[in-house]
């Protein structure tokens, strides 16, 4: 499903509406919500309008369970740090309770912090089906989303939910989820804005190339949905918006 919205205000107000719904949705039918969330600056807005009302009081905190997509490894005021953006901006200012919040932490041995994260994951959705409520993922220029890069490695993981990856022509190593535990969820939910968007998102949505080149392509949930939330400049090139 594909949303298109007037400007970056509209789809950020749209994502945190339906993230207010789910949450509500599953804590309501099962006691508790799994959530992943984006890094990057797209998701900064959504994150801000949940944390004030009237959203803020919808949203069941004391329920949720917060996790990460992808993670540069940098220090947690590193102002690159995903988790860190969203601690600052929403996970501050609500009641939360802090064990339920679950950022990866690559400040030691990046192959074994990703061993670590998996192995959390693991025991959190022991006895479950691994199957994240929500996934909130981004688009970058290139076609990545989360860490998953084009042509990485990482892309043929079919048995591992984390791996250590590196962006091409950047120093710092990232920790991203893989393909198989991301596609196991029950919604996933880009959120792409600007015109700077627009090329790459026809390219994802409506090409033809290799999806080993455009990863974000490679976001197909199994059993679960995959919605789009667009605004109009980054829409401006899709034959179906």
């Amino acid at each position: 499903m594909i949303s298109v919205y007037p400007d970056p205000e509209a789809l950020a107000l749209a994502a945190a509406g339906l993230f207010a719904e789910t949450a509500e949705r599953v804590v309501a039918a099962r006691g508790r919500c799994a959530i992943l969330l984006a890094g990057g600056e797209t998701p900064r807005r959504t994150y801000d309008l949940l944390a004030h009302e009237p959203l803020r009081k919808r949203v069941p905190w004391r329920q949720l369970h917060l996790f990460w997509g992808d993670e540069r490894c940098v220090p947690s005021d590193d102002s690159r740090s995903n988790a860190g953006m969203a601690c600052r901006t929403l996970l501050d200012r609500v009641a939360i309770p802090p064990g339920q919040i679950h950022p990866i932490d690559c400040d030691s041995n990046h192959q074994q912090a990703a061993d670590r994260y998996e192995v959390l994951l693991q025991r959190f959705f022991a006895g479950d089906p691994p199957r994240f409520d929500l996934v909130l993922l981004g688009l970058g220029v290139d076609g990545h989303t989360a860490s998953l890069f084009p042509e990485s490695p990482v892309l043929d993981e079919r048995e591992r939910w984390t791996a250590v990856t590196r962006r091409p022509g950047e120093e710092i190593e990232r920790i991203t989820l893989t393909l198989p535990i991301i596609n196991q969820a029950e919604l996933i939910v880009f959120l792409v804005e600007g015109a700077g968007k627009a090329t790459i998102l026809h390219e994802v949505l409506e090409g033809e190339s290799d999806p080993r080149q455009r990863p974000a392509r490679m976001i197909r949930p199994g059993q679960g949905h995959l919605y789009w939330l667009v605004d109009r400049p980054a829409a401006r090139l899709l034959r179906t918006a």
